[in-house]
């Protein structure tokens, strides 16, 4: 469609001459009126009349047009065009000047409807439109003819968070195919861009752009105000052929910049051809890269973000996605410090530097602040924090967190010595990933059918039950060589135990027999449960310390939040906001970095929380996740293979397993569906080099290059694309949720998850009292702390996103926009289902329903 060509109501395609009904202005119709105006102008110029062409109101009258091409900083200037000729030689004069016109601007002609030319590309500057006053000089003696405007009309809106509005002047440029417009203030009466507000604004060019390629916002100072952050969530552009354009930005903007967006339609790097978009791609990644830059942690630890990059950065120039700035090199001011009232050092400036678009909002951090001081300080008023020594008996344990009971806290408080439930917390625990199914007995565990036959019956034995694939074992060999410490002065201790396990007949997982070491030999008996008592549950709870520090490292924040934030990093780093897999992953990184920040600054530091409360420390942490990443495969990052792999396809009752792979198969149908529109062959994939980079670049960041992890190094087809995709989602979601969620509920009750053990392993069996048992448990003060623990990371605070929540919306085509209405779809009949059954259960198990878990790793 061409441009709209009204003497009445400019840039809209509607008329209102007098005596015509208002309605949409075709070219045939334009052409029409202006033969009918062509005979008006004749009469009044006959009659040595002037024609006064006034500036009224917006859009009404051809005064505006006249503005916008005679306008300079808001003032308004009027036409008078006097007798310029008369009769027929007007008309005349008036054909041979539209003739001329269509030959310099073939777009601009007044005839009617022709196929539009090809688009010239970029690098060719176009013509440029005749000012009205040279239009009016070359009239020469005919009516002059005013070239109507293009009017872009925009609609701007901006996020509903805490301080997400500006006062800094704000100015846009829209870049097309056949040009770009002007840069115009974005100004109207009242306050422009308030927290959550949609406002218009309207670009006049003085000729249509083609296809709109990138939208400059230019944020810059406002009098004497200073500069403040601006949240823009999307600007709306509709084209004066109605066409409306999507700019999705989702950002926060700091400081005076200009930010380019490009159009919501996602685009591969293959789809673009034109120098200007591809130079805009290298741009936003290379400021990216100087911006998000790796660093390492620790040998044999996955590369996560250097948080001193942000520091670096000039305080009027901080970073937002699209813009190209460097960074300037400040040094390193990092360190480690001690506030009044902790117990533990704290990187303070690691907090104070985050970049604003990956930092909690503020709604988050109030919530996590209210979460963890009404809980710190009722356990400081009542002496726990600072108590050592031993608990005097272990109902003490019970008022640790007297107003944070929950069902399960409650249910896991009554049952925590039993057999059944020590079995079931494999399965649906907070760690539901150690079980193997195993057809014979390793050789370092020697159990023997007559240790195990009370337990069995008579109807069976051991070796029938290894054949029948009802043994199942647990090794915590990687705690073999972990480094010990030392907590309130006092050496801590670590084993390494092999539990079996047994399905029985009624379906039910129980412990067969437990060695705490991996070589046996008398000084490491294999306890079974007819012995004593206290051996029996000292046993247990040795595995119960071993499951705490191999979830804890491994399980948890190695293979979800450590993984989570290389994959953020490398999205940031290597996609474009164009693409289509930048747009599909985005959700699911959000407050990823600022939360492990959090963690290394608080937890993981030098005489951080992991020093003060584990029986490792920060030493053991560094080798239990280096030793973890060294053996860690593709085939354990994707739940399908992994539970085929560990055999426990068929245990009953394995909720986990259960729902996992419903959510697997719900995540792997809408990333089909993603990558099957944007990704229909095999070269599809090869050819996208941003893409491959990606890949590449979690390889060897993530996986540090390791051929024998079996992750991929590059992607051929998109059903490698899909799986790889699949994995991350889940892992950024799902099995976060099922790791992390439940650990308040399944460690309230100290006993069943301590953190350290102040006694060795016992070499001998008889020797297990009570007392020997409860000077064996952590101290009060190590004990509480654990739990203040447990019970911040298992709140989600505010501003939370469910899984297949997405307000923000990066897609703007119809059909990924479908697929994500079908995924949620499908996520609520899951969810349906697991409460469906969960009425039938004693201890229900949600740490998997969709609307509990996270879209990303946020806490």
């Amino acid at each position: 469609m061409g441009r709209n060509r009204s003497w009445g109501t400019l840039g809209t395609g509607r008329t209102s001459t007098p005596g015509h009904q208002s309605g949409p202005l075709t070219r045939q119709r334009a052409v029409s009126q202006l033969y009918r105006r062509h005979l008006l102008l004749d009469s009044v110029s006959a009659s040595g009349s002037s024609l006064r062409i006034g500036t009224q109101a917006p859009d009404t009258h051809l005064g505006e047009s006249a503005r916008g091409t005679g306008c300079v900083r808001g003032k308004q200037r009027s036409i008078r065009v006097q007798d310029c000729g008369r009769g027929e030689g007007a008309r005349a004069a008036s054909r041979e000047l539209r003739r001329e016109r269509a030959q310099e601007h073939p777009r601009q002609s007044w005839a009617l409807p022709q196929p539009y030319p090809a688009p010239q590309p970029l690098a060719q500057k176009p013509r440029p439109v005749r000012p009205a006053a040279l239009l009016l000089q070359r009239c020469r003696g005919h009516p002059f003819l005013l070239p109507i405007m293009a009017v872009y009309r925009l609609c701007v809106t901006t996020g509903p968070y805490l301080r997400a509005g500006t006062l800094d002047n704000i100015s846009v440029t829209l870049v097309g195919t056949c040009g770009e417009s002007p840069k115009q203030r974005l100004d109207r009466m009242g306050r422009d861009f308030a927290p959550g507000s949609v406002q218009k604004y309207k670009v006049r060019c003085s000729a249509e752009l083609g296809e709109l390629l990138l939208l400059r916002v230019h944020k810059e100072r406002y009098a004497f105000f200073r500069k403040d952050s601006w949240y823009c969530s999307r600007i709306c552009v509709t084209q004066p052929d109605g066409t409306v354009s999507h700019f999705p930005c989702y950002q926060w903007i700091e400081g005076y910049c200009t930010v380019e967006l490009r159009p919501g339609t996602a685009r591969t790097i293959c789809q673009d051809s034109l120098p200007l978009l591809l130079d805009h791609r290298t741009r936003e990644l290379r400021a990216r890269q100087e911006c998000y830059r790796w660093k390492i942690y620790a040998p044999g630890f996955p590369r996560m973000v250097d948080v001193n990059s942000f520091q670096e950065m000039e305080l009027d120039k901080k970073f937002a996605l699209t813009k190209t700035t460097t960074c300037v090199d400040q040094g390193d001011s990092s360190g480690n410090r001690y506030l009044p009232g902790f117990p533990m050092k704290i990187d303070i400036p690691s907090l104070m530097y985050m970049e604003p678009n990956i930092r909690y909002s503020a709604t988050k951090t109030i919530s996590l602040l209210f979460n963890a001081i009404p809980a710190s300080l009722g356990m400081k008023l009542r002496g726990l924090l600072d108590r050592k020594g031993s608990w005097k008996k272990l109902d003490d344990m019970q008022n640790i967190f007297w107003c944070h009971k929950t069902f399960t806290t409650k249910y896991v408080t009554e049952h925590w010595c039993e057999d059944h439930f020590f079995g079931y917390q494999y399965l649906n625990g907070v760690n539901p990933v150690m079980l193997h199914c195993i057809s014979s007995l390793p050789s370092k565990l020697p159990v023997t059918n007559d240790m195990v036959a009370p337990l069995l019956g008579q109807d069976t034995c051991l070796q029938t039950e290894l054949e029948r694939g009802n043994i199942f074992l647990a090794d915590y060999w990687i705690l073999a060589e972990a480094p010990t410490h030392c907590l309130n002065g006092r050496p801590q201790y670590v084993a390494a135990p092999l539990c079996l396990l047994w399905l029985s007949p009624q379906g039910a997982l129980v412990p067969l027999a437990i060695q705490l070491s991996q070589t046996p030999g008398p000084d490491s008996p294999i306890f079974l449960p007819t012995d004593s008592e206290w051996d029996w549950l000292l046993a247990k709870t040795w595995v119960r310390n071993s499951e705490f520090l191999v979830h804890e490292n491994n399980t948890h924040f190695l293979c979800t939040h450590l993984l989570c934030e290389a994959f953020a990093m490398a999205t940031l780093r290597q996609l474009p906001l164009c693409h289509p897999i930048y747009k599909l992953l985005l959700p699911h990184t959000r407050y990823t970095l600022q939360v492990n920040t959090i963690a290394r600054a608080t937890l993981l530091n030098p005489e951080g929380l992991v020093d003060q409360v584990t029986s490792i420390g920060r030493q053991g942490l560094i080798y239990l996740m280096s030793t973890g990443l060294a053996h860690f495969t593709y085939t354990n990052f994707c739940l399908p293979d992994s539970l085929r792999a560990r055999g426990v396809l068929a245990i009953p009752n394995y909720h986990y397993r259960d729902d996992g792979l419903k959510i697997w198969v719900a995540i792997e149908s809408f990333v089909s569906e993603i990558v099957g529109y944007y990704y229909p062959s095999d070269a599809s994939v090869q050819q996208d080099s941003e893409l491959q980079a990606w890949v590449g670049e979690i390889f060897a960041q993530a996986f540090l290059g390791r051929e024998s992890s079996g992750f991929p190094s590059r992607l051929c087809t998109p059903g490698e694309m899909v799986k790889f995709l699949t994995a991350i989602i889940f892992n950024c979601s799902a099995q976060h949720a099922a790791v992390n969620s439940g650990q308040h509920d399944f460690g309230a009750w100290m006993p069943n998850a301590p953190s350290s053990m102040r006694q060795p392993p016992p070499q001998t069996k008889g020797t297990t009292t009570l007392k020997t048992y409860l000077d064996t448990l952590p101290e009060v003060n190590i004990s509480c702390n654990n739990l203040l623990l447990f019970w911040l990371v298992s709140q989600e605070p505010k501003d939370q996103r469910p899984l297949g929540t997405y307000p923000d919306e990066h897609f703007t085509e119809e059909a990924p926009r479908q697929s994500i209405a079908a995924f949620q779809s499908h996520l609520a009949q899951i969810s349906r289902d697991i409460q469906e059954r969960n009425q039938g259960l004693a201890l229900p198990y949600t740490y998997l329903d969709p609307p509990l878990i996270e879209n990303s790793v946020s806490i």
